[in-house]
């Protein structure tokens, strides 16, 4: 039996099984979601395609315990331990959600399967939509960057580009410059710089390169510059730019949630769901966590919000619960009353309702 026929044949065996919460998207948010739950004794499912965010890089920095770890080695790990604690996994993509009479979801899944679950976290965070720049797809999470915390240390002391593409520019460029003192801005198609910007970069000896990027210069499986339309090639080991984030938030559309915009330092740089600090959203039952709400998360900071989305779902569990135990307490006692007041008594009179 191949792998893609154990697929659907487990995904079908799940179609009739409801699940207390399924977890959409299986990354560090969703796999530390799935854990709290699984430890808290309820029953998870967590879907996933296993293409994360940062398959292309050599490790995960800055996670406390786990510095340079691969990721797909992390999300093995996270994968045991949920299934360690009863959780489950679908491999697989989940591209509809609808909500039930009885208030619980139904999630359709690729390969034409569906689950039922009373809750839904959703954690499937974002695309990085890259400036239109020949290579720099092709080179993204090895030499292409964007996050300092994530790469860096790795980068630390070499010549880095820096691509302008909008208002942040400069932010980005003097952010990188405490890792390297050959940092050089290259004005590409970012909005002109006032003349403080230039003041502020020229403090810090960032050199700026007027200009258009045209692409990136490889020598062998190594990059070695950037072209500009003029036909200048200036050196650089490392290129860091700007990608628009996009929430990858096309399960929730049928739920009524559509993406908002996502602001920085007062600039649109994406959209995201929107949520409370817990990853509430404005529909019941529906929590996010990780980069599809919060679009600057790092790794370790995704796997919190998991934590904490997990814990307000099982909260939320336990206070339906108490509601329905509540109800039906008050239900028996009514009837057992009823029942009482029913009872005959001596002599002809009778007493009833």
């Amino acid at each position: 039996m191949n792998e893609r026929t154990e697929r659907v044949e487990g995904a079908a065996a799940r179609g009739g099984r409801r699940y207390e919460v399924v977890v959409v998207g299986g990354g560090a948010a969703g796999l530390s979601g799935a854990l709290t739950l699984a430890r808290a004794r309820r029953s998870v499912l967590v879907v996933d395609s296993g293409s994360p965010r940062n398959a292309p890089a050599e490790g995960v920095h800055t996670y406390l315990g786990r510095e340079g770890l691969p990721p797909a080695e992390l999300l093995a790990a996270g994968r045991r331990e949920v299934a360690g604690y009863g959780g489950e996994i679908a491999e697989g993509t989940a591209v509809t959600a609808e909500r039930l009479a009885d208030g619980g979801f139904r999630v359709g899944l690729d390969d034409g399967s569906s689950v039922v679950a009373d809750r839904l976290l959703v954690t499937t965070g974002l695309v990085d939509e890259l400036p239109d720049v020949p290579g720099l797809a092709e080179r993204w999470g090895r030499e292409v960057l964007h996050c300092p915390y994530c790469h860096g240390w790795e980068v630390r002391d070499q010549a880095i580009g820096v691509v302008a593409v909008g208002p942040l520019a400069v932010h980005q460029a003097l952010m990188w410059r405490q890792w390297s003192g050959d940092v050089t801005l290259f004005q590409h198609t970012a909005p002109a710089f006032t003349a403080e910007e230039y003041e502020q970069l020229a403090a810090r000896d960032v050199t700026v390169v007027d200009g258009k990027v045209t692409g990136l210069a490889v020598t062998g499986d190594r990059l070695t510059g950037v072209t500009l339309a003029d036909g200048r090639t200036v050196p650089c080991r490392a290129v860091v730019t700007t990608a628009r984030l996009a929430a990858r938030g096309g399960v929730l559309a049928g739920l009524g949630l559509e993406p908002v915009a996502a602001e920085m330092a007062g600039h649109v740089v994406g959209d995201r769901i929107d949520a409370d600090p817990s990853g509430a959203t404005r529909v019941p039952g529906v929590w996010v966590a990780g980069n599809v709400t919060t679009l600057t998360d790092t790794v370790i900071a995704a796997a919190a919000a998991g934590v904490r989305a997990g814990a307000a779902i099982n909260a939320d569990l336990i206070a339906e619960a108490t509601r329905r135990a509540v109800a039906a307490r008050r239900a028996a006692s009514s009837a057992e009353a009823g029942r009482e007041v029913a009872q005959p008594v001596p002599g002809d009179r009778r007493h009833g309702l």
